[in-house]
């Protein structure tokens, strides 16, 4: 029988310790975790990930700070209130919700974040300290974090010597997973658009991670027999079936095939996504204790 990977469960389980952890973090007299989160203008999708992002912190007991600015913001007033956060002492964690307005440029603002309170993981510190291995500092982003977690709870921490195969080069996915598994032994394959025989390679993979943005591109002859499927893709397709103009959400992976030949997949929604914003709460405590003095806490 395939294991469907139960994302959602994991992911309140990661929110029990956050909260428990905070809790201790009170005991020991030390400032309650801060985290932080900016938007800019008034895109849909952003104003719903960011409601659940602190209504989560909130959950977790934590200091929860929102910064909502107009479209027209400038960078320069955007860059004060990062300078603003990195100097606060309350706040550990400090998140600007992406997209940007075109006029901002979104990548000398995530590299103005102080990279301690950088709880998604993409400053130049965090990306270079994940690709030579230093853990135990840096903050990985938070959706291959997820994604490790749920592989550990399948395949156990010493993955040493298996196959893995990430279908999808992102700096925000593919790469920071890709030098995840490497540290954990992996033997690993970076996949891409131009990759030859990509099914080939993939049925190699006793891992195999698939994060390219293409609905349902990973079809079920493309996963070897008992393999973990870890399905980060989330698109929305036309769903006639249901009504004129309605939609559903799938994978990167055909999950009904993949779940025939898979020894455990994660399902879309359920899967990877709850892991997110879980992993960020957990990022948020870990820069608390660090900025402590304490020992950080393991997930």
């Amino acid at each position: 029988m395939t294991e469907v990977i139960d994302g959602k469960r994991v992911a309140e389980d990661v929110v029990s310790k956050v909260k428990a952890l905070t809790s201790e973090l009170s005991a020991k007299g030390a400032t309650k975790p801060g985290l932080a989160v900016v938007i800019v203008g008034e895109d849909p999708a952003s104003q719903v990930y960011v409601a659940s992002k602190s209504r989560t912190a909130k959950e977790c007991g934590f200091h929860s700070l929102q910064h909502t600015l107009p479209a027209d913001t400038t960078e320069e007033q955007l860059l004060k209130i990062i300078g603003d956060l990195n100097a606060d002492k309350s706040i550990h964690g400090i998140l600007v919700q992406l997209p940007l307005p075109g006029h901002i440029d979104a990548g000398k603002v995530i590299q103005t974040i102080a990279p301690e309170k950088d709880v998604d993981g993409f400053h130049f510190i965090n990306v270079g300290k994940l690709g030579t291995g230093e853990l135990e500092t840096a903050f990985v982003p938070c959706t291959p974090a997820g994604s490790m977690l749920l592989i550990e709870r399948v395949r156990g921490k010493d993955l040493s010597g298996l196959n893995a195969v990430v279908v999808g080069r992102s700096n925000i996915v593919g790469k920071p997973m890709a030098n995840l598994l490497l540290a954990a032994n992996c033997t690993v394959t970076i996949a891409h658009s131009r990759t030859k025989d990509l099914p080939a390679l993939a049925r190699t993979a006793d891992i195999l991670v698939a994060a390219v943005g293409r609905p349902e591109m990973v079809k079920g002859d493309w996963v070897k027999p008992g393999a973990t499927v870890i399905d980060v893709g989330i698109n929305r397709i036309p769903a006639p079936e249901k009504g004129e103009g309605k939609s559903r959400l799938v994978g990167d992976v055909a999950y009904a095939e993949a779940a025939k030949v898979a020894g455990a997949v994660t399902p879309v929604p359920g899967g990877v996504g709850p892991m997110t914003i879980a992993m960020l709460m957990a990022n948020t405590v870990a820069s608390a204790y660090l900025a402590a003095g304490l020992k950080r806490p393991s997930f």
